[in-house]
């Protein structure tokens, strides 16, 4: 009996020992992956940079699918009426709709992802202020996930349209807070303009290959598959965002600092100015998309594979736009304002020149500007505005984002149903000549920024101390590591330092015609 009682006690241990041994590896790992700083920055940029992935590919990915259709249904609602003469009330009021306005049902429907994205995103950026991004950027995952899989199985246009307005819905909440997310993860300016570019890299590879991706599995493994796939992968990167930002376990945003109300954001100069600039320069891509596929029919003969693919080569100038804006900005980031503006006047000239194309070889030469020169001013601009939240407002990003998606909403909202409107009235030529004229006389607004460099980032720490101090642990230990990192600054805050401090903050705040002084 006692060897087999040794035995037993012997068993024990070692099952207690392996699973200390288990669970100390498990802390390691979790210590290694999740908790190291720079680790943590990275998944972050991944999960980022996976759903703005997504959510461009499943904006363009309708692009060769939804027209044949739609076409589709018409065509079976006409058979149907044919063959029956009480044919069903909806089919029928479908087909009388179709007949008709084919063409607005699909600008309308196109269009309807951005417009609501335009009325969600002022709520959407307040929300993220206050309860954070990791919340935020999960819902929006989970609106995308049920969005791309009411596509794959919609049959009807009300379905269709459902499904395109919910993906409105989740890009409001998973754009902005992922964006807003890496301004607050990468607070030094070059890392951030690095980190910025990576994910605009992401935006334009999900918008130009989404096209030949949608149309080809479209064509050989039906409608739903491409779906399918895109909602397969939202779903992985939603479990990968609940296992590493934990979004309803995250206790740091009951200390997180109150952001600047959003109506307040919209009347800074400065933030107006790069605004403005973010909407005009996607104004091209906006209003071409819808555009030029009939007018290459029409002046080409162009056959469905190079419509399909006359976006695609231009990925390679836009990545090769991000990069050399982020080199430049690390070399010289005084001049971020400059490398805007040249983007603006590549953009305008690209786009003066596409009408004179007079084949499909041509035509990727000023397709391929226009989206070099949006690398530059979203590269450039993108981070200029997390860099005016931090010297003029509070350093809480999600309503300064938000601006900008409301930026780009305004043109990609505009483009299914102005642009077709335009071409009809005034000709595809004067629609290029028009853009690229609004886009070379916007670009000397952006002189506006050429001091912005040269405030000082402390005014939101200046507003924590002068007003509130710091309101708990989470605004204490980032007014620490932000002092730590800024040079000619005292790491250690006395009396007589905050005293000194604030003083020159809010002379040179009241130079800047900051709300707060």
């Amino acid at each position: 009996m006692e060897p087999e009682g040794i035995t037993a006690g012997q068993a024990t241990n070692m099952a207690q020992s392996a699973a200390s041994k288990l669970s100390q590896m498990g802390e390691r790992t979790k210590q290694l992956v999740i908790q190291d700083p720079e680790r943590q920055k990275r998944i972050i940029l991944v999960i980022v940079c996976i759903a703005l992935l997504l959510d461009n590919m499943l904006y363009m990915v309708i692009v060769p699918i939804i027209p044949d259709y739609l076409e589709g249904l018409q065509k079976s609602a006409d058979h149907a009426q044919a063959a029956a003469a009480h044919t069903n009330s909806t089919n029928s009021t479908f087909h009388k709709v179709a007949k008709g306005n084919f063409d607005l049902q699909i600008g309308v429907l196109f269009a309807s992802k951005a417009i609501l994205q335009l009325l969600v995103n002022p709520l959407s950026g307040t929300f993220i202020d206050r309860v954070g991004y990791d919340i935020p950027l999960f819902i929006g995952l989970n609106v995308m996930f049920l969005s791309t899989l009411i596509f794959a199985f919609a049959d009807n246009y009300a379905t269709l349209f459902l499904a395109r307005s919910m993906q409105g819905l989740g890009s409001a909440f998973a754009d902005t807070s992922g964006i807003a997310l890496i301004a607050d993860k990468y607070t030094e300016e070059t890392e951030r303009s690095k980190a910025l570019g990576i994910a605009l890299a992401f935006i334009s590879f999900g918008s130009l290959v989404a096209p030949p991706f949608g149309g080809v599995l479209y064509e050989f493994a039906g409608k739903r598959v491409p779906f399918l796939i895109l909602a397969c992968i939202c779903f992985a990167d939603g479990v990968l965002c609940l296992t590493v930002l934990k979004p309803f376990s995250n206790r740091e945003r009951e200390n997180m600092p109150v952001g600047t109300p959003i109506y307040k954001l919209m009347i800074d100069p400065y933030i107006a100015v790069v605004a403005g600039a973010l909407t005009i320069c996607n104004i091209p891509l906006a209003f071409l998309e819808p555009t030029i596929a009939n007018w290459m029919e029409e002046t080409m003969h162009s056959s469905q594979w190079e419509i399909g693919m006359t976006w695609f080569p231009a990925f390679f100038p836009h990545v090769l736009g991000v990069y050399l804006t982020v080199k430049l900005a690390a070399k010289y980031p005084h001049l971020q304002w400059f490398y805007g503006a040249i983007g603006m006047v590549f953009i305008g000239a690209s786009s003066c020149t596409v009408p004179a194309c007079k084949n499909f070889g041509q035509l990727m030469i000023p397709l391929c500007g226009i989206c070099f020169g949006i690398a530059f001013v979203d590269t450039a601009l993108l981070p200029t505005l997390g860099f005016l939240v931090d010297v003029r407002h509070v350093s809480v990003y999600g309503s300064v984002y938000a601006i900008a998606d409301i930026s780009y909403c305004v043109a990609y909202a505009l483009g299914p149903v102005v642009a077709g409107q335009i071409v009809h009235d005034l000709g595809f030529v004067q629609l290029n000549l028009g853009m690229g004229l609004a886009n070379v006389l916007y670009a000397p607004a952006l002189l506006l920024l050429k001091n912005v460099t040269q405030m000082k980032p402390s005014f939101s720490e200046r507003n924590m101390l002068l007003e509130d101090g710091p309101a708990g642990l989470y605004d204490t230990i980032k007014m620490e590591q932000r002092e730590k990192k800024k040079k000619g600054l005292c790491t250690t805050i006395d009396e007589n330092g905050i005293e000194t401090f604030a003083q020159r903050s809010f002379s040179e705040e009241e130079s800047s015609g900051g709300e707060y002084a």
